[in-house]
């Protein structure tokens, strides 16, 4: 795909008249369906950036050499999944790209800034209590042992995309407010000569309580992913205990699959 260089959002149909769309008509796979993934391949490499408009779906068609519905058919499935957005009066508008992450024991942080999405973070809560039940559990401590508590949401270019609710042993390390809402945890344990080593995860889904929702700008009733994680240093000590909710419509696991010889 080709780009003008200008990402600004003031750019209109420009920037989408610029892009090559190589569409197979004699393929199985539907040409609705090749066109959604190469405009939305386009947003998540910023040759359609947040702002942009992909301009009058007619004009898209005659160009394409496409029908109408199945124009419509492709931007719509972008509309569902959160990528772009219909405006009265301003048209079909890029909104954001959808976060991947990879599997792996990363921090949410480096994996956004990695990837261009200019994360930030609001620190909701940081103090200490004592470990419930699952808490002591997850870190190998006994019940009721103090832990500090850290709750932060994290936005991707101004718009929030995770709740994150961390519990670490209170003698592990000193925290601060102004140093979390500018890098990441992990990165503050490793500047501490915390060596992460390892770590059990798991994902589910489930859908967003009212206070959720109202975090996370979504409608209550709508679908969040979940995460859980302990991690370990390399004593085999556990570090850290994470609970967080991602925005379905803004966030995604990246698994890369092997099979077992």
């Amino acid at each position: 795909m080709a780009t003008t260089g200008d990402r600004s959002p003031a750019v209109t149909v420009s920037a989408l008249a610029s892009l090559d769309f190589a569409l197979d008509r004699g393929s199985p796979v539907p040409l609705y369906y090749q066109l959604a993934q190469q405009l939305e391949a386009a947003i998540e490499h910023g040759l359609l950036a947040p702002g942009n408009l992909l301009g009058n779906e007619v004009d898209l068609s005659v160009r394409l050499g496409l029908s109408r519905p199945t124009v419509r058919q492709a931007i719509q499935s972008l509309v569902d999944k959160g990528l772009l957005v219909r405006r009265r009066g301003v048209g079909t508008q890029v909104v954001h790209s959808q976060v991947k992450r990879p599997l792996e024991l990363s921090s949410l942080y480096d994996d956004l800034e990695a990837a261009g999405q200019g994360p930030t973070t609001q620190v909701l809560r940081l103090e200490r209590e004592p470990a419930a039940t699952d808490v002591a559990a997850a870190l190998g401590i006994a019940e009721g042992a103090e832990v500090t508590v850290l709750e932060r949401l994290r936005h991707t270019h101004g718009q929030p995309v995770a709740f994150l609710c961390n519990y670490l042993p209170a003698a592990l390390i000193d925290l601060d407010t102004a140093r979390l809402e500018s890098t990441g945890l992990y990165r503050m344990m490793r500047s501490a000569g915390i060596t992460l080593h390892s770590a059990r995860q798991s994902i589910g889904a489930r859908t967003a309580g009212a206070e959720e929702a109202a975090l996370l700008d979504e409608e209550e009733g709508a679908a969040l992913l979940t995460m859980q994680r302990t991690a370990y240093d390399d004593t085999g000590r556990a570090v850290e205990y994470g609970t967080h909710v991602y925005r379905a419509t803004r966030y995604a696991f990246d698994f890369q699959l092997l099979v077992r010889p």
